[in-house]
């Protein structure tokens, strides 16, 4: 018997969830008269069932049976207490145009909270999916006067945001996350969708506003992190130091959230704020770890941005560091930075490769070892002693297989046998690295093997792709204008072949490296106009636009460009960072 029972249940249930998704889509789909129909028939067999009520009320106002709808309605409200009916019949009388009525049972809704403030969840939702939005802020902002412990300050801030009044939804959000601080990251993105890189932009200045009252009134660390924050949309990166030092000054706990500014401020070219910043850290770092590191940036920064004639006093720098912390493995990196700088800058590769081998002879890890020695291979191919390289690239294959590194020596492998003139090889060890799990690793070596297999055929003798290689192994010998003159050969006795667009947009390139700014334009001009279909098109469009932004000071010319790209090329991997761009350029918020 209790077996048929269950069963039954299942049926009759089972039914009814049938009959349930079918009025759904009805409705859906504008069908309101079937809708209705179905809706009756559920709302017959569960008289008490709201859902169906409502459902069956909504399905006669678009039908515009207001009044069998208000007769509904009021014969359910008579049986039942359920303060979201008030707000139903409510907005039933507005469809009417009766606003007086209307009002009058919003009201009444709004004052079922005085007898119980957590009508709020169903009567500030339903305000909402009617939207009734100020009825519903009033909801809102009633209950958590009426009872303290209630916080709907996320839903006012919401709704704020859709009626365009930002200035309450910063306060709304703020005032949320004061209660919850592990929601700070979620208040982040949110406000991310309102501000713009623009520091006089008008939500910029209003959210810098009220943190700034914030942190006046009362001293809580979130409002400075917050303000922080914002800076660092901003790219105001002092403002966000100063307001870093403020929390950590009163939070001396850990420096993380100040190295990891500085590496932000380096990887957005803001060298002298970088430099700020790591100093900051060498003088306040109470670990040997984290003093090092910073020590270490600091160096490498100042080697980028001197001039020749400062080399040696970058030398003598070097030298303190050692005489201060000594030749250890916890200066292991630092004497990397060393090796290289005396190779690739003070041209003095010999004395690199000694200073090297009496690295390696310290007990340094397996992956220490194997960055020595891909440095080591790195400065031999700067002296042209390809075989040598090859025999540190292969060892670390052999001992450290499968890791990042491992890849990145194959890659130096395919990219040393390129320069050599040996494309056979170097393309077969590519192909293997187009599925690398780094995916740096991966771009670099889909984009070598392209150039290679796209110009290999191009003649017997492989001469334009040996010569364009050649120019590749002098730019990373610093030869920048050999290099360049070299390109100057390839534009000249290769004109019309596939390498030509290669070679205009390398030779783009290393202009920009000297800053001559209008010689770049001009070669990414010729590939935009005689190259469009080819695989450097995007490369071109963005670079051009990245110049005219960031340097020649022409943002309606770099706008378009970026609009192309992100109308044209939406494959490319400068999409993301053209759309940004353009939006910006353009005024929009960014998200």
């Amino acid at each position: 018997m209790r077996f048929l029972f269950i069963l039954s249940f299942f049926f009759c249930f089972h039914a009814f969830s049938q009959e349930d998704l079918v009025a759904s889509e009805y409705f859906k789909n504008g069908d309101f008269e079937k809708a209705l129909l179905t809706y009756q028939s559920l709302y017959n067999k569960t008289p008490n069932n709201n859902t169906y009520l409502l459902q069956l009320v909504k399905s006669h106002q678009q039908l515009e049976q207001l009044d069998q709808a208000e007769t509904l309605l009021l014969n359910q409200m008579s049986r039942i207490n359920y303060p979201p009916l008030l707000i139903e019949l409510g907005y039933n009388y507005q469809l009417k145009n009766d606003l007086a009525n209307a009002n009058k049972y919003y009201n009444d809704a709004i004052a079922t909270l005085d007898e119980n403030p957590n009508y709020v969840f169903i009567i500030g939702k339903t305000f909402e999916d009617r939207s009734l939005l100020d009825q519903a802020i009033t909801s809102y902002e009633k209950a958590m006067l009426l009872k303290p412990d209630l916080n709907f300050n996320i839903q006012l801030a919401r709704i704020y945001g859709d009626q365009g009044n930002i200035e309450k939804m910063f306060d709304s959000y703020l005032n949320f996350v004061e209660l919850n601080d592990t929601y700070l990251n979620t208040i982040k993105r949110a406000f991310s969708d309102f501000i713009s890189e623009n520091s006089e932009n008008e939500n910029n200045l209003i959210l810098k506003r009220i943190l700034l009252k914030k942190i006046q009134q009362e001293p809580n660390l979130m409002w400075n992190e917050m303000l922080s924050w914002l800076f660092v949309q901003q790219k105001d990166y002092s403002k966000a130091f100063a307001q870093e030092k403020a929390i950590f000054y009163r939070q001396p706990e850990s420096l993380n959230r100040i190295e990891e500014l500085a590496h932000i401020a380096l990887n957005d070219q803001e060298a002298q704020t970088a430099i700020s910043i790591f100093s900051y850290i060498t003088d306040t770092a109470q670990d040997l770890e984290t003093k090092l590191n910073a020590i270490y940036y600091l160096i490498e920064i100042k080697v980028l941005i001197v001039s020749e004639s400062e080399y040696n006093d970058i030398d003598k720098q070097y030298q303190e560091i050692f005489n201060t912390y000594g030749k250890f493995t916890q200066t292991f990196y630092i004497q990397k930075s060393y090796a290289h700088f005396l190779a690739f800058f003070m041209h003095n590769p010999n004395e690199a490769i000694s200073f090297l081998k009496q690295t390696l002879e310290l007990p340094l890890s397996s992956f220490q070892e194997a960055e020595a020695k891909l440095e080591l291979g790195d400065i031999l191919v700067l002296q042209e002693k390809f075989n040598e390289a090859l025999i540190y690239y292969s060892q670390i294959q052999r001992n450290l297989k499968n890791s990042t590194l491992s890849q990145e020596a194959r890659f130096k492998v395919a990219k040393t046998s390129y320069y050599k003139g040996d494309f056979q090889w170097a393309e077969s060890q590519l192909k293997i690295l187009k599925s690398s799990t780094s995916q740096l690793i991966a771009n670099d070596a889909l984009e070598l093997m392209l150039l290679i297999t796209d110009n290999k055929f191009e003649d017997s003798t492989q001469a334009g792709l040996k010569l364009y290689a050649k120019a590749d192994l002098m730019a990373f010998q610093n030869k920048t204008d050999q290099a360049i003159l070299l390109l100057d050969q390839i534009l000249n006795k290769h004109k019309g072949e596939s390498i030509e667009d290669q070679a205009l947009f390398k030779q783009a390139q290393l202009y920009y490296k000297e800053e001559n700014y209008h010689k770049a334009e001009e070669n990414y001009l010729n590939i935009i106009t005689n190259y469009s279909d080819d695989i450097l098109a995007d490369d071109a469009y963005f670079y051009l636009a990245e110049l005219y932004y960031k340097k020649l000071e022409q943002p309606e010319k770099a706008k378009e460009l970026y609009e192309k790209i992100v109308f044209e090329y939406e494959d490319s991997i400068y999409f993301v960072d053209s759309r940004n761009n353009f939006r910006s350029l353009r005024g929009d918020t960014i998200n």
